[in-house]
């Protein structure tokens, strides 16, 4: 297969001059750690860096390395910077940026020379290499290579690193940074030519986080230097600098150009193993990126030592980079897209598995803070989502033995709620419902919250809970009728008829000509017009009648749809916002009051082809918008969010695993037979 390449070329970094330090790449290492920055270089954000390590509880990730600053001395003596300024993002001679496979090439041309450089992390390490190509220089450049860095958790703020003091060891060409005994320690080399540190005493400089700045944190920092490498290179001279997080052996282990074919293989056999609309274009640079979010959970290392035990292996979803950790919601909505669609079974087996030795109480994790053991359980719908995904693995592998082994875990999720469960999460005796509230939690996937502050609490009976409930007790049914017999999944059976009624007689809402979003809320029932409707058509066993489909649907989409997905609140309401912007008070207050997110597109295709079945093209052009994004934002994915109104600017995380999911199962969903497509 060719390679997979999204370009940026002049046309792109010269027609704004923000373009450079407005969009970022993103490589991630299967740990849950990654390597990220701004195009330009600079670093914008407190979670940028070029080694985030993944490390074991209770550090969690931890930003080793934030930036190699690189600079050039050409054959004529010019001066010249390859990394940009964090708030101008200019950069000498940037001729050129390109992810290819899924990985950052930068190639610079100035005065005659022209020189590539690319970023590969190994996978299941926590390992970087930079590396640096000659491809054209009329003399010899020197290249000058500056390490800065301060060790500090990733959630923590930017003037709050790990140490204040940090020792610099040689052993030879190798170096090892420290900065006490239960830290971390940063090893850096040289691979390729003659390149001595140059040790200057110890260098700090004083830098502005832009992006923490707008968004309300704190955002000035100091980032220290040891010193820096450097040495003259000639045409086709190649230079890679390495740092790791990992002993020495693993570092050396590999010459760096087979690291590099070997990553280049490895995503060439993702690509290989995706449906064949998938194979291609667009939606391989997707396939690549899904890649990025399957993740072996390092810090919870007894949950992969009994997974082993048991002859398994653990593995879960990070929710979005770059500070998400795994949630049980985005886990469960994103398993078909991320594994299914792409052919990666086996994994989607792992995740379900993994997920059910976390079932606390009949509740699936919410999620697991990072450098955290124990999960944190307030949700009530990410258990429910659990079920709909062992639908679709079922259905797409056949694999009756993970179901048996599930199926006892199924059984007392139901009967937990039936009885009632944390947070108020329980069937109402009176019409089979499930409601679900407590003071100070946010339980549904619209979970906004600032200190006391729910911005959305959604208390009492939520239209997406109740169409899942209904979802997963009709799933739970056929199972159990299947393997145990008709007798074992009557009372199951009967249950989901008690809800499809209640349901049917109590969420329409008549006067708006949808279905409310909550009812027997905390001020009665609430017909705000919200995509959260859209699951009572969409589902595999929809709870909505069969004559209110057309409505919902077309009231979603004259009122809710966009380029990039859904808004999560119709224009028109009291509190509905247009942009997402501003410090968390007030992005947090337009979370689900309007903004548009990504991985409803998905709910919104499946609910068009069950109003629309003959109508695959109409229901591929709903992702139309997301092509172009690509070269946006997040270079090669797709964002978390987006502004309600147009320009319908990204915001929040510039990878969101559901966004990425869901585009992907809807492409495969439109496709008509014909062959990939390549866009």
């Amino acid at each position: 297969m060719t390679d997979i390449v999204r370009t940026l070329g002049p046309d792109t970094l010269d027609a704004s001059p923000a373009a450079a330090v407005t969009r970022e790449w993103l490589v991630t290492n299967g740990l849950g750690g990654y390597a990220s920055a701004t195009v330009s270089g600079g670093l914008t954000r407190r979670y940028h860096g070029l080694l985030v390590a993944a490390l074991p509880a209770p550090l969690g990730r931890v930003v080793m390395l934030s930036q190699l600053v690189d600079h050039l001395v050409l054959p004529d003596g010019t001066d010249c910077s390859l990394c940009g300024d964090e708030e101008e993002g200019s950069v000498q001679g940037l001729a050129e940026f390109r992810m290819e496979m899924g990985m950052p090439v930068w190639r610079f041309e100035v005065s005659g020379v022209v020189i590539e450089r690319t970023v590969v992390m190994p996978n299941r390490q926590n390992i970087v290499h930079v590396t640096y190509r000659v491809r054209r220089a009329p003399g010899p450049v020197r290249l000058t290579l500056r390490p800065v860095l301060a060790f500090r958790l990733l959630e923590a703020a930017v003037a709050a690193p790990l140490a204040r003091d940090y020792r610099l060891t040689a052993f030879g060409a190798r170096y090892e940074v420290s900065a006490g005994r239960d830290l971390p320690v940063l090893r850096m080399m040289i691979d390729g030519a003659d390149m001595p540190l140059t040790l200057d005493g110890g260098s700090g400089r004083e830098i502005v986080y832009g992006v923490e700045a707008e968004r309300g944190y704190e955002s000035r920092g100091h980032l220290w230097s040891p010193g820096y490498f450097s040495g003259t290179l000639t045409e086709g001279s190649q230079v890679t600098f390495v740092a790791a997080a990992e002993p020495w052996q693993r570092m050396e282990a590999l010459p760096p150009a087979d690291v590099l074919a070997f990553e280049r293989e490895r995503r060439r056999r993702i690509a290989r193993l995706a449906h064949p609309s998938l194979r291609d274009g667009a939606m391989a640079e997707l396939v690549l990126a899904a890649d990025g979010f399957l993740f072996l959970p390092v810090s919870r290392v007894a949950d992969m030592m009994r997974a082993r035990a048991e002859g398994d292996e653990v593995r879960t979803v990070i929710a979005g980079y770059h500070w998400f950790t795994d949630w049980g919601r985005d886990t469960m909505i994103s398993l078909e897209g991320l594994t299914l669609v792409t052919g990666r079974h086996v994994e989607a087996g792992w995740i379900l598995r993994t997920f059910a030795h976390y079932i606390r109480d009949g509740l699936l994790p919410n999620m697991f803070p990072d450098g955290k053991v124990e999960g944190l359980y307030h949700t009530a719908d990410a258990t429910l989502w659990f079920f709909h995904a062992v639908g679709r693995y079922v259905a797409a592998t056949g694999d009756r033995h993970t179901l048996r082994i599930l199926l006892p875990k199924l059984l007392e999720i139901v009967n937990r709620h039936r009885h009632g469960t944390r947070f108020g999460i329980g069937v109402d005796p009176q019409d089979g419902l499930l409601r679900q509230g407590a003071p100070g939690y946010q339980l549904t996937w619209m979970d906004a919250k600032v200190d006391d502050w729910v911005v959305t609490p959604r208390r009492g009976k939520a239209v997406e809970i109740n169409a899942l409930w209904y979802n997963a007790l009709m799933l739970l049914s056929g199972w159990l009728a299947e393997e145990e017999g008709a007798a074992a999944a009557r009372p199951v059976e009967e249950m989901a008829a008690w809800a499809y009624e209640s349901f049917n007689r109590r969420f329409w809402c008549e006067s708006a000509g949808h279905l409310f979003d909550v009812v027997d809320g905390e001020r009665g029932d609430d017909g705000a017009c919200r995509p959260n409707q859209l699951l009572a058509v969409s589902l595999d066993h929809p709870v909505l009648e069969r004559r209110r489909w057309e409505a919902v649907v077309d009231t979603v989409r004259r009122r809710l749809l966009t380029p990039v997905g859904l808004r999560s609140l119709a224009p028109g309401h009291p509190d509905y916002k247009t942009k997402y912007f501003g410090d968390l008070r007030a992005r947090d207050a337009a979370y689900h009051q309007g903004t548009v997110w990504g991985w409803l597109i998905g709910p919104m295709v499946d609910a068009w082809l069950k109003v629309h079945p003959n109508d695959k093209a109409g229901a591929r052009r709903l992702l139309d918008g997301f092509l172009p994004h690509l070269s946006e934002a997040g270079i090669g994915t797709i964002s978390e969010i987006f502004d309600a109104e147009p320009p319908f600017t990204p915001r929040g995380c510039i990878a969101q695993a559901w966004s990425v999911a869901e585009v992907l199962r809807a492409w495969v969903r439109t496709d008509d037979g014909a062959g990939s497509d390549s866009q």
